[in-house]
């Protein structure tokens, strides 16, 4: 029980600390001073500091991105051979982690902003531990959107997908309001509400139709890699 509580509130202190300073700005030494234990109890339960910011991440997105399949796999069942509802895929993706803040409380906030901290930092160790959480998770709900909206490229669903996460990670980044901010989050329902309107208008929009001058470069691009693959010609080169 003793070993149980110590980790724990390692787990409490990194997250406040990620949060507040990044990874880069937080040292196991403050680690160790906000959960009141010793460098060697970081050592023993976690190994290294990389691996302590997995296993706060892990803490918080594994049971986030559980729901969030859940829901997904609820809407792709009602749909049967149809295609899905674009506003349910986006509540399934949108809800978990809103109600995760709400249900915390005070804890919530510092969640938010841990989180909208993991999407962004630069360090790249950061941005592999992030992919590691979510890149599966991005795939199946891309193949969902793309069920959803058949007539959108996939190469314009991607963009239009990645500013569904940029959204969403402003709103979970943007801690630095107070009062009426946890207000907000304490409406989740309101607010999913919202978010699922305005992201599925962006999505369902039409596709921009290219300018000449992009047309022009993408004929260009598609005549040099046509070159590139075609077969040399048997007249180049020595003829005796």
């Amino acid at each position: 029980m003793a070993g149980t509580d110590t980790k724990q509130r390692i787990l409490d202190a990194a997250e406040r600390l990620f949060a507040l300073r990044g990874f880069a700005g937080t040292s196991l030494r403050a680690v160790t001073r906000e959960a009141r234990v010793n460098l060697a109890a970081i050592h023993y339960h976690f190994g290294t500091k990389e691996d302590l910011l997995r296993a706060v991440l892990s803490r918080i997105v594994i049971p986030v991105n559980r729901e969030r399949l859940e829901m997904l796999e609820q809407v792709e069942a009602a749909a049967g051979s149809d295609p899905p509802s674009l506003e349910a895929i986006l509540k399934s993706f949108i809800a978990p982690d809103l109600r995760l803040i709400r249900d915390l409380g005070e804890r919530g906030l510092i969640i938010t902003r841990f989180l909208g901290r993991s999407y962004t930092e630069p360090a790249e160790m950061v941005q592999a531990l992030s992919r590691e959480h979510y890149e599966e998770l991005g795939q199946r709900f891309m193949e969902a959107f793309a069920r959803a909206l058949p007539e959108v490229p996939h190469a314009e669903l991607y963009w239009r997908f990645k500013l569904v996460v940029g959204v969403l990670t402003y709103i979970l980044a943007d801690t630095d309001r107070t009062g009426g901010y946890a207000e907000e989050l304490s409406d989740v329902d309101g607010t999913v509400r919202r978010l699922v309107a305005f992201l599925a208008a962006g999505l369902r929009a039409p596709v921009p139709t290219p300018r000449r001058q992009d047309r022009a470069k993408e004929g260009a691009s598609s005549r040099a890699a046509q070159a590139r693959s075609a077969p040399d010609d048997p007249r180049d080169g020595d003829t005796k």
